[in-house]
C-alpha cells in the first residue's frame, strides 16, 4: 500500500490516513483479506462509520477514497459496480471569520513561535502546514514575498511578505541559526529534503537555506524511515500552535469556533472588504477553481445577503439612529459582551491595543 502511494507522489499525510483506514477496514471484518470482500463489505464499513461512529462527511469521503485506492491500484481488482458504493455529499458550510479587533485580540494573547506563525497565517493567507513547512530560502526579502512550495495539489504560489513579519524575522532567524549551528556541531544537522535532492546535492541536508523557518524543539525520527534510526529536526508540530490558539481564543472570550484555519478565512474576507478582486484573492489562496473563493463573497454579505431589515425603518428616532450607527461599527469591533460585563473583561478596540512589535526593517 505504501509503495503504491509513494509511487504516485502522494503526501505523507495522505499515506498515513489511507493506511489507517485500510487497517480499520480489515479489523472491522475480522481480519479478512480484502480480496475476499467487495461492495457489500465496503458499504457495511461505511454505514458503520456514518451511523455508529458518526463521522463527518469529509471523513466519510476520505475513508471511501482509501478503499477505492486499495482496490484500484494495489489489489488490481476494480469494483464492478462502484456506483453502488455509499457516497455522501459534503454540506455547504460558511467559514468562520473574525473581525479585525478579534484577530488583534487573539494574536495579542500568543507568545513566541505560535504568535509569529499565526501572524504569518493571517498576513499571507497560508494554511497552517504551509506556514510550518516553510524553509529559510523561501523567504525572499529582496522581492518582498514568500514562495509557498508544494502546496495542496502540488503547486507553488507566491504570497506577500507583510511588513510586520519582515521586521520580526531577523531576530527570529538569528535564533534559528544558533540551533542550526549547534545541530551541525553535534553531527545531527540534517533536515528532510524532497525527492532526490539529497542524492544530487549531498550537502543540501545541512545547508542553512534548507532549514525549516520554524524548527521543532527536539530531534525526532524521520517519518519516512521505517527503521526509526534516522533522527532529524523537523518543523514545529502543528498541535503546539493549535493549542496556543485555542487558549488565546478562550482568553479573548470569543464564543465562536476559531482555529488556525480561521486566520486564512479572515485574510480573504478582509481583502474583499478592502476592494481587491476575487481573482487576485484566488491566486493568493491557491484555489484551483474560483468557485471555491466565491464562498467569501457570501461571508461578506452581512445580515441576510446584505438586506436591510424593514424593522430598522419603523421608528426613525434619535435612539434608532444611534443604534444603527452602533451596528455599523460592529464590523471593526469584537463580539459584544453585554452591558453586564465589567470593563476589564471587554476586548479593547484596535486603536487602543498598541502594537508591541518594532517597526525596524531587515535591511537597516
Amino acid at each position: 500500500m505504501r509503495i503504491a502511494i509513494r509511487a504516485r507522489h502522494y503526501s505523507l499525510r495522505t499515506e498515513e490516513a489511507y493506511v489507517g483506514w485500510i487497517r480499520r477496514f480489515i479489523l472491522f471484518h475480522g481480519k479478512r483479506h480484502p480480496m475476499e470482500m467487495a461492495e457489500p463489505e465496503i458499504n457495511a464499513f461505511l454505514s458503520h462509520l456514518a451511523t455508529m461512529v458518526r463521522v463527518s462527511a469529509s471523513t466519510h469521503t476520505q475513508a471511501l477514497s482509501a478503499l477505492l485506492f486499495l482496490y484500484r491500484h494495489v489489489l488490481r481488482k476494480p469494483l464492478p459496480f462502484e456506483d453502488g458504493v455509499i457516497r455522501v455529499k459534503r454540506p455547504g458550510r460558511l467559514p468562520t471569520v473574525m473581525t479585525r479587533a478579534e484577530v488583534r485580540a487573539v494574536l495579542g494573547g500568543l507568545h513566541g513561535a505560535p504568535k509569529l506563525v499565526c501572524t504569518l497565517l493571517y498576513g499571507t493567507g497560508m494554511r497552517l502546514l504551509e506556514g510550518l513547512r516553510l524553509r529559510v530560502k523561501d523567504v525572499e526579502f529582496g522581492r518582498n514575498h514568500i514562495v509557498v512550495r508544494d502546496t495542496k495539489g502540488g503547486k507553488d504560489r507566491v504570497v506577500p511578505l507583510p511588513r510586520l513579519i519582515r521586521a520580526a524575522l531577523p531576530t527570529w532567524l538569528s535564533r534559528v541559526k544558533k540551533i542550526h549551528a549547534a545541530d551541525v556541531a553535534a553531527g545531527r544537522g540534517e533536515v528532510y529534503v524532497p525527492d532526490a535532492i539529497a542524492r544530487k546535492y549531498p550537502g543540501a541536508t545541512i545547508e542553512w537555506g534548507w532549514r525549516y523557518l520554524f524548527p521543532g524543539e527536539h530531534l525526532v525520527p524521520d517519518p519516512r524511515d521505517r527503521t526509526g534510526k534516522v533522527l532529524r529536526r523537523h518543523h514545529l508540530h502543528e498541535t503546539a500552535v493549535q493549542r496556543a490558539v485555542r487558549q488565546s481564543v478562550v482568553n479573548a472570550r470569543i464564543t465562536r469556533r476559531v482555529s488556525c484555519h480561521t486566520f486564512r478565512h479572515s485574510f480573504a474576507t478582509h481583502l474583499l472588504e478592502e476592494g481587491y478582486d476575487i481573482r487576485t484573492i484566488q491566486e493568493l489562496l491557491g484555489h484551483r477553481d474560483v468557485k471555491t473563493t466565491m464562498i467569501y463573497t457570501h461571508v461578506l454579505n452581512r445580515g441576510g445577503r446584505g438586506v436591510r431589515s424593514p424593522l430598522d425603518d419603523l421608528w426613525q428616532t434619535d435612539a434608532a439612529s444611534s443604534a444603527l450607527s452602533t451596528l455599523r461599527r460592529l464590523s471593526v469591533q469584537p463580539n459584544y459582551l453585554g452591558p453586564g460585563e465589567p470593563h476589564e473583561h471587554q476586548l479593547p478596540p484596535a486603536v487602543l491595543d498598541p502594537d508591541v512589535w518594532t517597526e525596524t526593517d531587515v535591511d537597516e
